[in-house]
Order: structure tokens, then C-alpha cells, then sequence
């Protein structure tokens, strides 16, 4: 049972304990008030020896010892039962409680006033439920379409490449030109085919992987100045420049391929959104209980309701089926779930068509 759990169920326990005192006292007052005015009576009236009521005043008396005895121990005996079945209705409503909580329905959970609390708990945890699901099966639905546009999208590029091919086997006489004009868009073609290969491989990681962490010491900074190097070919195709500020050697402990995986990400994101002719900024500081990554670019302004679903799973900026920007949608969802790992956070932002993902992790 968690804090919480074991807060209510405290709660719970001393109201009943409290009503049962509460109820004790008040039916001791009850009986010995009856008893005092029942005497006054007795005392106070003339009775006359042959009166039936006399008789049976009379025979009270005699046994007021009995009485006394019953009355005390029938009332005490059903108070007792009674406070003492009150935590089984109680079970029985959270055990019916607990059953609408996983139904479809969006009516609220109902519990008796002890229970209020609980009732809030289980309320706020139905809609959770709900809300997770919801996002589930939403995120479920983007990769089933992206399955299906994949399929359907890999026709395209290896029909070509068969179709140049075929055209280059059986053409004895064609001119040196036009060979290469084919074999070039053969070799697009086939580029564009392993692309939508890699995107197949990246959904089935997704669902197949449990991340889990290998941590080493690792040079963030020699970590960047290799990733921008291996970057250049995409960064040249659209005249990028890219600059690193960050100190000669920030040293930090994490997973190093996981960590390469998340700034890989975000620096593809960064070359696919950018206008052309413009700058891509990487910048990281440490201090004593901080590292601070900060990658920018120059690109069109992600409106907001894109920008508060930017890390979703299979989410992509750009939905066109036809569109080489971006993926399956999973690299920046994978990038939030290896920084949350490592104890960090990652966030997002865009204004006036500047693009900035910030990651910040502890020191370690």
C-alpha cells in the first residue's frame, strides 16, 4: 500500500473507531437518562397497591439489576456489529468502485461521505486511465497508417529501380549520358527504398526494446565535434553552417549509444526543418549539478498544438505520405524516453522561425 493508500485507510480507521465511541457514549447517556427520569417518576407519583401499573412498575424494579445488564449488553452488541460490518460495505464500495474504473464510460465514481476522499483518488486515477488509453490507441492508430503508407510507398521507388535497370541491361546502344542520368536515378531511388527500410526497422525497435541503460564516462563535447562531422554530407546539401559553443572537454556520465542516438535525432530534426542557407547552433554548459544541451535552427514556426505533441509517439510534423522530411515520427519520442532515463529532461520551443530543443541532464 502506498502513502497515500495507508493516509485514507488511517483516516478511515479512527472515524470509525470515533463514531463508535461517539455512539457508546450516547446510548450509555440515553439508557442512564432514561433510568433517572424513569425513577423521578416512580418517586414522584401516589400509587395505590392494586393499580395494574403499580404491579408493573413494581416488577421492574425487582429486576432493574436485569435490565440494566440486557440493556447494556443488546445495545452495546449491536453497535458493536454494526461498526463492526461497516468496513465490509466499505470494502464492497471500493471493490464496486474499482470495477467502474476500468469501464468505457465516463461517469464518475459515487462513494458514501467516509469515502469521499478515496472517491477523489479513484476518480482522478479513472481519468488517467482513460487519458493513457486514449493516447495509446492514438498512437497506436499513426503507426498502423504509417505501416500501411510504407507498404504501399515502397512499391514506388523499387518499380523505378527495376524499370532503369531492366532499361540499362537490355539497351546496348544507349548513350553514355543518359546511362548515367539512369544510374543516378536509380541510386535516388534506391536511397529513398532503404530510407523507408530503416523506417520499418526504427517502428519494430520501438516496440520490440526495453531500453535500459550501460552507463560510461563519455566527452560530450568530442561526442558533438564526431556528430557534426558525420553530419556534413546533409548539412552541405542544404549550405548549413553549423556551430558548436561548449567547453573544450564537458565530461559526463551516461549511456553513450543511447546518448548518441538522442543527439543524432535532434540534430537530423534540426538539418530536416531548416530553411536552406542558414545556421544550425549546438551549445553546452556544465555546472556543479547540470549539463545543458541546446540545439537551433532556422525554420518555419511549429504552431503550438504541433509543439505540445512534438515528443508523441509515430507523431510527425509533417503528415504528407510523400514527404522526405522526418520519419516514422518515433525520433524525438525515443529522445524524451532515453532522457528521462537518465533522471533529465528534454523540452521544446519555437518563435519568430526559430526552432530550440533544450536537454538537460544532472551530473552524475
Amino acid at each position: 500500500m502506498n502513502k497515500k493508500g495507508k493516509t485514507i485507510s488511517r483516516k478511515l480507521r479512527n472515524n470509525l473507531v470515533l463514531k463508535l465511541v461517539f455512539s457508546l457514549i450516547i446510548y450509555t447517556v440515553l439508557g442512564i437518562g432514561a433510568f433517572f427520569i424513569a425513577v423521578n417518576l416512580y418517586d414522584t407519583r401516589i400509587w395505590f397497591g392494586q393499580e395494574l401499573l403499580y404491579r408493573i412498575a413494581q416488577w421492574f424494579k425487582l429486576r432493574i439489576e436485569l435490565f440494566a445488564m440486557a440493556y447494556v449488553m443488546v445495545g452495546y452488541t449491536a453497535i458493536f456489529l454494526y461498526f463492526w460490518n461497516r468496513p465490509f460495505s466499505y470494502l464492497q464500495e471500493v471493490a464496486d468502485a474499482a470495477e467502474q474504473m476500468y469501464q468505457s464510460d465516463s461517469a464518475l465514481i459515487e462513494l458514501s461521505e467516509p469515502l469521499k476522499e478515496l472517491q477523489f483518488s479513484m476518480n482522478n486515477t479513472k481519468i488517467s486511465l482513460h487519458e493513457n488509453e486514449r493516447i495509446a490507441k492514438e498512437a497506436e492508430q499513426r503507426k498502423n497508417d504509417l505501416v500501411v503508407y510504407l507498404a504501399h510507398d515502397l512499391k514506388t521507388p523499387l518499380t523505378s529501380v527495376i524499370g532503369y535497370l531492366t532499361l540499362l541491361r537490355d539497351e546496348n546502344r544507349i548513350s553514355e549520358e543518359l546511362r548515367q542520368k539512369y544510374m543516378s536515378i536509380s541510386l535516388d531511388k534506391a536511397e529513398r527504398l532503404e530510407d523507408l527500410i530503416n523506417e520499418f526497422f526504427e517502428i519494430t525497435r520501438f516496440n520490440l526494446s526495453n531500453i535500459t541503460l550501460e552507463y560510461s564516462r563519455v566527452n560530450l563535447t568530442r561526442m558533438l565535434e564526431q556528430l557534426i562531422f558525420e553530419f556534413k554530407p546533409m548539412l552541405m546539401n542544404k549550405n548549413l553552417n553549423c556551430m558548436l559553443k561548449a567547453a573544450s572537454d564537458i565530461m559526463m556520465r551516461c549511456d553513450a549509444d543511447k546518448m548518441q542516438r538522442v543527439l543524432d535525432n535532434l540534430l537530423r530534426n534540426a538539418v530536416f526543418y531548416s530553411f536552406e542557407n542558414s545556421a544550425v547552433e549546438i551549445s553546452a554548459v556544465q555546472n556543479e549539478i547540470e549539463i545543458k544541451l541546446r540545439i537551433s535552427n532556422h525554420g518555419n514556426t511549429i504552431p503550438k498544438e504541433k509543439l505540445e505533441r512534438i515528443f508523441e509517439q509515430f507523431y510527425r510534423l509533417d503528415t504528407a505520405r510523400g514527404s522526405k522530411n522526418g520519419g516514422a515520427g518515433l525520433g524525438l519520442a525515443i529522445a524524451k524516453e532515453i532522457v528521462e532515463l537518465h533522471k533529465g529532461r528534454i523540452t521544446a520551443r519555437s518563435e519568430n522561425e526559430l526552432i530550440e530543443f533544450e536537454v538537460v541532464l544532472p551530473v552524475l
